[in-house]
């Protein structure tokens, strides 16, 4: 068992592999998007009822509560790769980690977006500086500063484990974003849908957030895919291989 788990392991390390492996899942993984988003975005938009208190501005809850979660676990999935890679060296997974920062940074910015757009009627201002708001930004900050570190050193290798390592150590924000809200006074509410006890969200809206939940996910998967294979054709176009899979 520990023997296929290395064999399999290693085989990441291997970009022709890699390669034909994302293209298959890819297609799947778009397709899951597709099906799990629109249902829970028409559910979200016309099936379930108007809250009595929020009208209908509470239904942007579909787009920024699964922005939210998003932001916070591609954050964390960019650290877990980020480190893999310092440990193993493993080139494919220096790329996928890399690869989180654009991705997570566009689902953060739509968390704040969002937010303030529905902070607006429901607290009365587009932005208040308490431990929620700040910490997300915050957020904003680690991947905009992933991505220009990156960006900033020529040698690639070297790039990636140098915003990597700023990866790593910005993970420590992300239990700071979920706890703020019992840390700190806030305007945010705690948690609505718990995994253990009963969520104190209408049943009538767990369904579209799941779905839309299950759909941002998908959609991190086969962008993630995407953007590996897009900077591995980039970073080995002088090689043989390359031109095996184009020809193939």
């Amino acid at each position: 068992m520990w023997k296929k788990f290395k064999a399999w392991f290693h085989q990441w390390g291997s970009a022709p592999w890699f390669y034909r492996r994302s293209t298959r899942w890819e297609r799947w993984l778009w397709a899951g998007t597709i099906i799990t988003a629109l249902p829970a975005l028409f559910m979200g938009l016309f099936v379930v009822p108007t809250d009595y208190l929020q009208g209908d501005s509470y239904r942007i809850i579909f787009i920024h509560v699964p922005s939210a979660w998003m932001s916070m676990m591609i954050f964390g999935v960019m650290a877990l790769l980020s480190l893999v890679a310092l440990v193993w060296r493993i080139r494919t997974t220096e790329i996928m980690a890399m690869a989180c920062a654009p991705i997570g940074a566009a689902f953060t910015a739509i968390t704040l977006s969002t937010g303030s757009l529905w902070g607006r009627p429901t607290w009365g201002t587009y932005w208040q500086w308490d431990g929620r708001m700040t910490s997300e930004l915050i957020l904003l900050f680690l991947y905009i500063g992933v991505i220009a570190l990156y960006q900033a050193i020529e040698d690639k290798r070297q790039a990636a484990r140098a915003a990597g390592l700023l990866a790593i150590i910005g993970v420590v924000n992300i239990p700071i974003i979920h706890y703020s809200v019992q840390w700190w006074t806030t305007l945010h509410q705690g948690s609505t849908i718990k995994l253990t006890g009963p969520s104190s969200i209408d049943a009538s809206m767990i369904a579209p957030l799941l779905l839309m939940v299950v759909a941002t996910k998908l959609f991190f998967a086969a962008t993630l895919f995407t953007r590996t294979r897009a900077e591995l054709l980039v970073q080995d176009r002088h090689k043989k291989w390359i031109n095996e899979v184009v020809a193939s």
